[in-house]
């Protein structure tokens, strides 16, 4: 697979996303078939592995851990801090004592002597953010990181954590429906030379069409709170996503492919990670990263989904409170 820059590695066009092996969809596979997965993933070419430690509390750690620390030398491994499970409840906590006493915890989860990329999952509002940077600093000083990432910030911020330490990787949302990096976040990357981690990259499931039904989801669904899965927007929304699907058989491809190829057309910086629990969806994302589509099919793609035609904003407003990120 071609491959794009991160600091200082090398990795695959296209990363895997490890949440929803464990956390956020519903129940997770059986460890079998997330094994499976992510063996697979590795011998397509796939050497971006994404974690946390609050994906089902530290259980998606241990999978990965469990199952590629045998291959360790492989794969560039990213993992975050600074967002946990605390006696079953997710808590931000930035303080930097913190977030060094959790990353120990990490890297015995993950089997590893070294987090390659390790992203401050969330800024805690309450800690400036040079602090919890700082602390991040330290950690690569000591040799349990290698370089330092943020999620869900904005450009300003980001600029300031860039003053006390190089950032390797600014991670947002980023995908056809939900433009918001467009704002100011990409640029300051480009000029800062900080690589863009795209997730969610096919919208949570909506890109590909086949999600047709929100009714369905698991009572545990982190969409059920999200605006655009509310039933009657998702009904409008699912408008979109049949035109999708029409102009991909147009240019011969599925719709998640034509959605990952426009957003690497976005910008050499941008590496998406999309997250599946099915083998043949991995096998379908991962053929995007070859795929020679026509400027005019891309700009078709961004025309019909975008800000404008998208009903609901991605988070309700208590999330949104909890993110730092530029909003239309």
């Amino acid at each position: 697979m071609t491959t794009r820059r991160i600091g200082p590695f090398a990795v695959s066009a296209i990363g895997l996303g490890c949440m929803n092996l464990s956390h956020a969809y519903g129940q997770p596979p059986s460890f079998e078939a997330a094994q499976a997965l992510l063996l697979h993933a590795l011998d397509r070419g796939v050497t971006l592995f994404d974690t946390a430690a609050l994906y089902g509390f530290g259980t998606n750690e241990e999978l990965v851990g469990r199952v590629l620390s045998p291959h360790r030398r492989q794969f560039t491994l990213a993992s975050k801090c600074g967002m946990t499970g605390v006696d079953g409840k997710r808590v931000i906590d930035g303080r930097p004592a913190t977030l060094k006493r959790t990353c120990d915890e990490s890297l015995k989860r993950l089997r590893t002597e070294v987090i390659d990329l390790y992203y401050l999952h969330r800024w805690d509002r309450q800690v400036p953010i040079e602090d919890s940077v700082g602390a991040l600093s330290d950690l690569v000083r000591a040799g349990k990181i290698q370089a330092i990432g943020l999620s869900e910030v904005s450009a300003a911020t980001l600029r300031r954590a860039h003053a006390v330490h190089p950032i390797a990787a600014l991670q947002t949302e980023y995908s056809l429906w939900t433009r918001n990096p467009e704002i100011a976040v990409l640029q300051a990357c480009r000029e800062l030379g900080t690589a863009f981690v795209a997730f969610s990259p096919l919208a949570r499931g909506f890109l590909p069409g086949t999600l047709r039904d929100v009714s369905t989801f698991d009572a545990k669904d982190i969409r059920r709170a999200m605006p655009r899965f509310a039933p009657e927007a998702y009904a409008a929304n699912l408008k979109l996503a049949d035109g999708l699907a029409a102009l991909a058989a147009e240019a011969g491809c599925t719709p998640a492919q034509l959605a990952l190829a426009w957003l690497l057309a976005q910008g050499e910086h941008i590496v998406p990670i999309p997250g599946t629990t099915r083998i043949a969806h991995l096998d379908d994302d991962l053929g995007a990263a070859e795929l020679p589509l026509p400027v005019s099919v891309l700009a078709r793609a961004g025309t019909l989904i975008n800000p404008d035609t998208v009903l609901g904003p991605r988070y309700n407003a208590a999330t949104q409170a909890e993110i730092d990120t530029e909003e239309f």
